[in-house]
């Protein structure tokens, strides 16, 4: 059987960025990794799978799958095992073009195109292939890049490479993470006598597990010298012997944010270790043949096609650490704490075909029924409902199917109390349901090339498009269900005059998530307080009804707590809602992103924090909406960004 390995060089992915931008605003965050290591001989899968390049195809199809973790950017490192001194053995490729994924995997592919015209009488020889031609390992990992800050160039992009003539002392690191504390970590390498060329995270990370990593070496090394080995046999012991937990304990020991970071060490060991809240995620399936980790649990399933039941999480504060000979296990790093995995996972971010977020996201829908029916006075005739594609359908089911529901109580009442009813009024009793339609599409022909302000807006109408003859004008109310919002600023500039072109007598906007209030340091694009339209809502209540001082006074207080070392910090940023209903909050919203033409009525509703617990109480990370931040390294970041609004500082807070 011969297999090709495929690059569908048709495919046109302007989809993607319509999937990822909501009705809101467009939110980047949570890069996405990968990591394969395969457990045969290459030789094993051109016999069972028709090709040698298996592992790299299941890495491009992984990474394709994935493209909605990440489009700033892609890379890709892979590593043979047992080759020859003198050889290449580590092979990196990153891009930074549109596409980027499949700018690697064309430039990885056209190697082999080539190798097979030049030496069509070795290549057909799979150990020649894999001494002559790159990429063709059996450690594997992938990167895709969502840059939350700084520059989109291609030194930015994973996976990082730490090298050295020691097998065991080279250093692959890739990762989906944000740490709070940089400065501290990167002071830290200073007191270890390294000179760190910048503080970037990703840049402190590698040179914190590279510095335990050459401790571990340096340690076995004086070990087996001292036992009579010779520096040849001492080599191979360390790959042997090493100790990946150890490194990993003492490199992440004053770690701060959220993080799952995947590793490659040049002899053949391998490691995904996640953070001890489990606020990154991170999923892997293993058998006789590979094993696979990766972001996102329901891409496994299908590229690799198992069931749920096969894929297991690894848990927080945990390694899966997989040693060069293949042994598998997953072990304790740093003592696991209360987990509060990331909820925007579930509401946005992660793939929703995963069974578990499909239910949750179902639930945040049904939680809004309520809400909803009061909004339109139970005046279920008269509304139509819809949402902004596409992240929203499935909250949009939820409260749909509780609709259908209510009607259904609704109908069963009326029928048990009423008597002598016709069988024309049970045919117009039954003939009620849920009014639904598709108003709002996104046309994926339109290209954004107009970039300056005053044409924008009218190239945001123009990639909008709507359905008209379904509104009946100033009779029926339009409920849209949109996944979060954020800043609302495509909300007021455009999406609502677009609405209002139907004439609907009042437009209701919900979201299936909860206001959003601080600043997120873990990964997601939302660093910037001001920027936020809950926090916009409070400050000009707090204006409106003369407590400014209140402002100043949390502006002192959170200076003050600067001050204090990170443990001892509380999120004094609270005190700017708690004069507040939510409802009071949701309601200013509403004033502040109504458009001054808007011709009807316009209502906001959000999901209350209880009910977010309630649809998802196993991910119950929610700190952007309670300022419950779960580590110290938090509490400190949304006080300097409140110092920072205050000072008019439009920079990120850590």
């Amino acid at each position: 059987m011969q297999i090709y390995f495929f690059i569908p060089f048709f495919i046109d992915y302007s989809w993607v960025k319509a999937y990822l931008c909501t009705m809101s605003d467009q939110i980047q965050h949570e890069c996405g990794i990968v990591l394969i290591r395969l457990l045969k001989p290459l030789s094993y899968y051109r016999k069972k799978y028709g090709s040698a390049r298996f592992g790299l195809h299941k890495l491009y199809l992984v990474m394709e799958k994935m493209i909605n973790r990440g489009q700033d950017g892609a890379g890709i490192t892979t590593i043979k095992l047992d080759n020859e001194p003198g050889t290449q053995y580590i092979d990196r490729l990153r891009s930074i073009r549109t596409r980027a994924t499949l700018d690697i995997f064309t430039q990885v592919h056209d190697n082999f195109t080539q190798a097979q015209k030049q030496f069509p009488n070795d290549y057909s020889d799979v150990e020649w292939q894999k001494k002559n031609l790159p990429f063709l390992g059996e450690l594997l990992m992938g990167h895709l890049r969502y840059g939350t800050f700084g520059k989109n160039n291609i030194e930015n992009c994973h996976p990082f490479l730490r090298q050295n003539n020691w097998k065991t002392r080279n250093l692959v690191v890739a990762g989906n993470f944000n740490l709070t504390n940089v400065d501290e970590l990167f002071g830290h390498l200073v007191e270890l006598g390294q000179h760190p060329r910048e503080k970037a995270d990703t840049v402190t990370i590698m040179e914190k597990i590279g510095h335990f990593l050459d401790v571990e070496n340096e340690k076995l090394f004086r070990i087996y010298k001292a036992q009579g080995y010779n520096n040849t046999e001492i080599s191979n012991l360390i790959a042997k012997n090493m100790d990946i937990a150890s490194i990993l304990t003492e490199a992440s020991k004053r770690w701060d944010g959220g993080y799952v970071m995947g590793g490659l060490i040049g002899h053949g060991d391998a490691f995904v270790l996640r953070d001890p809240n489990g606020i990154r995620p991170a999923y892997y399936y293993h058998d006789e043949e590979l094993a696979v980790v990766c972001s996102e649990r329901p891409i496994i399933q299908t590229v690799f096609d198992i069931k749920i039941e096969e894929v297991k999480e690894v848990q927080p504060g945990h390694a899966l650490i997989i040693k060069k000979e293949g042994s598998i296990s997953e072990e304790q790093i740093n003592a696991p704490q209360k987990k509060v995995s990331c909820s925007f996972e579930r509401i946005y971010f992660s793939r929703g075909n995963d069974a578990d977020i499909y239910n949750e996201r179902h639930r945040l829908g049904q939680n809004m029924v309520e809400p909803v029916l009061q909004a339109i006075n139970h005046d279920l005739v008269n509304t139509v409902f819809s949402y902004i594609p596409n992240t929203a359908e499935v909250a949009f089911g939820g409260l749909i199917d509780g609709m259908r529901n209510y009607l259904n109580k609704e109908k069963a009442k009326t029928l048990a109390t009423q008597k002598n009813i016709s069988q024309q009024e049970i045919n117009a009793l039954l003939d009620v349901h849920p009014r639904i339609e598709k108003i709002v599409l996104k046309d994926a022909k339109q290209r954004t090339f107009i970039t300056d302000d005053a044409h924008r807006n009218d190239l945001v109408s123009l990639v909008y498009d709507i359905t008209y003859g379904k509104i009946r004008k100033g009779i029926d109310t339009l409920v849209v269900m949109d996944d979060s919002i954020v800043r609302g600023t495509t909300l007021k500039q455009s999406i609502l005059k677009i609405l209002d072109r139907l004439a609907p007598k009042k437009i209701v906007v919900v979201s299936s998530a909860p206001q959003i209030r601080f600043p997120d340091c873990y990964g997601i694009d939302m660093a910037i307080i001001s920027k936020f339209i809950a926090f916009e809502a409070a400050i000009a209540l707090l204006k409106e009804r003369g407590m400014e001082p209140l402002i100043e006074q949390v502006y002192e207080k959170a200076k003050a707590q600067l001050a204090l070392a990170k443990e001892e910090q509380i999120n004094v940023v609270k005190e700017i809602y708690e004069p507040f209903s939510p409802q009071e909050i949701s309601d200013k919203i509403a004033q502040l992103l109504k458009p001054k033409d808007l011709s009807c009525h316009l209502q906001i509703i959000y999901q209350p924090v209880e009910g977010l617990h309630n649809a998802c109480p196993n991910h119950l990370g929610d700190w952007y909406f309670t300022g419950n931040y779960p580590t110290a390294g938090g509490m400190r970041v949304a006080n300097k960004a409140f110092v920072h609004f205050m000072e008019g500082k439009l920079i990120r807070a850590y």
